[in-house]
């Protein structure tokens, strides 16, 4: 069984700042790549940002420049350290892992998920 439990959604004013985490627990061998999806109410989930295990990152046009990915493989945790909010940053986040399980072969790789945490950036 593997956890991804997400911790840092709140409320922030218009350019404010939050930092969302996800820690993942469980039996697992290792970490692929990670990332943060977030999903509107009407709208379809997206990715925001992903890294690699190496800690190449890739981010969606909408979030350069403001959001920044980063993870602690030691911890097997993954960060999202988000600035300048806005309102149309408003979502639920959640947290995706590649993950690796198993403790013989044959291993296993599936994509596990969070439960989510709201962000919503209103004056």
């Amino acid at each position: 069984q593997v956890q991804l439990v997400e911790s840092g959604g709140g409320s922030v004013q218009p350019g404010g700042s939050l930092r969302l985490s996800c820690a993942a627990s469980g039996s697992i061998f290792v970490i692929n790549a990670m990332g943060w999806y977030r999903q509107a109410p009407g709208k379809l989930r997206e990715l925001v940002a992903d890294i690699t295990r190496g800690g190449s990152t890739n981010y969606a046009d909408s979030v350069k420049g403001r959001f920044t990915i980063s993870r602690d493989n030691a911890k097997n945790t993954v960060y999202l350290q988000m600035n300048s909010l806005k309102p149309e940053d408003t979502a639920a986040y959640y947290c995706k892992g590649r993950i690796t399980t198993g403790q013989v072969m044959p291993l296993r790789t599936d994509d596990y998920w969070g439960q989510g945490t709201q962000v919503t950036v209103s004056s």
